[in-house]
């Protein structure tokens, strides 16, 4: 049974033996043999049941017969290994290779010691040798020059990859922080260049050299590109990206709001250069009224969109800029799609208020309210809307409602206030008008 079990494996070791054994007489060479054969089977046992210190002892039992079987040495590598004794067993490992350099495992066995200690300068010639055996080291390769910070040995290797088995995330990950630093630019345009002459029709040669120039602010050479990627690839997204700007620049707002729409309905474009595209547009067409129905269908592209609420920023940006009309179409869009957003909802009140539309916000507050029935903003502008109106009665007892629900919050007491004086001045009770204007008047004084 044990000669049975150790046939394969000495088919293996006969080649490191044959010669010894041809030096000796019949009879040692037999005994020899057989002693070599026991403790190596018992090395493996003992390797088996994790007793390496055993192990290593029946394989030194194997070197005084055989001082030159680079198998023996292997397998002490590995012991040495499993002990975390990485020196011993790198110097077992090498020993082995020195013995029969055309063994790949022997030079895996040396390549995972330096692994194991992040000796990574010290494994780049152990893996540019395993590379001889299999082209799949490259990717190990790749690796170790990134950590070892060899980024240009690194970016042409990657571009060597990329073009002979394709792109992998890892690759694209390592080629973005190699190029984060401007003095890898000019290679890789050269690179790319060629990639696209080479394969004209592959979008992302393109895409990367487009990006490449805006980072470099060469926008020209980007839109050149973009053209060149438009002509090769007439329906790529990405080409209508970059060509969005230049019709932007030339002032072409037609062109701009097709390329425009046809880049918010991508699905493989990302969301934060939909964000971008759509504030350059309304960059473009703030003093451009006649794009407000492009703008429009813009925002309606991210009405899934739970990452930015769009209508509502808009919302904001024309509120700043007093533009009450706009401000009011995006809140309404907004609200439209979440009906009981309490922020879009007070923004909303407030344009009104600024328009003077009074009949409008007695009919929204009355919404609102029986949404948010404890929220004193609510009554104030149902309030000053009666007020307004001159319907005093209702003003005086909605502002009165709201006022328990006013919860630290001096400023909207005193906006209640001063509501309260005219609703009761309307109502010609003079005392209750002093008294609350006096009350407004004294909060403004402590305020201050």
């Amino acid at each position: 049974m044990k000669q049975l079990l150790f046939l394969f494996l000495f088919t293996v070791l006969q080649c490191n033996t044959a010669s010894l054994w041809a030096q000796n007489s019949p009879e040692d060479v037999a005994m020899e043999k057989d002693d070599f054969q026991d403790s190596f089977y018992e090395s493996l046992k003992q390797k088996g049941i994790e007793n390496y210190d055993k192990a290593i002892i029946e394989l030194e039992k194997c070197l005084k017969i055989q001082p030159e079987n680079a198998t023996i040495y292997f397998e002490l590598g590995k012991n040495y290994f499993e002990q975390k004794e990485y020196k011993k067993a790198y110097e077992s490992f090498e020993k082995a290779t020195k013995i029969d350099p055309n063994n790949r495992w022997f030079w895996v066995g040396m390549y995972d010691v330096c692994y194991e200690n992040k000796e990574f300068e010290k494994a780049i010639p152990i893996v540019l040798k395993l590379i001889e055996f299999k082209k799949d080291y490259k990717e190990d390769l790749v690796s170790l020059y990134m950590n070892t910070d060899q980024f240009d040995n690194a970016l042409e290797l990657i571009n060597e990859l990329n073009d002979q088995v394709g792109k992998l995330e890892i690759r694209t990950i390592y080629k973005a922080k190699i190029l984060e630093d401007p003095k890898y630019h000019s290679s890789e345009r050269i690179n790319l260049l060629a990639q696209i002459k080479k394969n004209p029709k592959e979008e992302s040669n393109y895409v990367a050299l487009i990006f490449l120039y805006n980072k470099e602010n060469q926008e020209d050479l980007a839109q050149e590109i973009a053209k060149k990627l438009e002509l090769e690839i007439p329906n790529s997204d990405w080409a209508k990206v970059s060509l969005f700007k230049s019709y932007l620049k030339n002032n072409d707002g037609k062109n701009a709001v097709k390329a425009m729409n046809f880049v918010l309905g991508s699905l493989k474009i990302d969301q934060k250069i939909k964000h971008r595209i759509l504030n350059e547009f309304l960059l473009f067409i703030k003093d451009k009224p006649q794009y407000d129905s492009d703008l429009e269908k813009a925002v309606s592209y991210f009405d899934t969109d739970k990452s930015v609420e769009v209508a509502k920023e808009l919302g904001k940006f024309y509120h700043s800029k007093k533009n009450w009309e706009k401000a009011i179409r995006f809140y309404e869009i907004q609200l439209n799609k979440i009906p009981d957003e309490l922020e879009t909802a007070l923004l909303l009140l407030e344009c009104y208020t600024e328009k003077g539309d009074f009949d409008v916000i007695e009919k929204k507050t009355e919404v609102f309210l029986q949404i948010y029935p404890t929220q004193p903003q609510f009554y104030y502008y149902s309030g000053l809307a009666f007020n307004q109106k001159g319907v005093f009665k209702k003003a005086k007892n909605i502002l009165e409602s709201g006022l328990d629900f006013i919860i630290d919050d001096p400023e909207l007491e005193i906006n209640f206030n001063i509501q309260l004086g005219e609703a009761y001045n309307g109502l010609g009770d003079m005392k209750k008008k002093e008294y609350y204007f006096s009350k407004a008047e004294s909060a403004l004084k402590n305020k201050k």
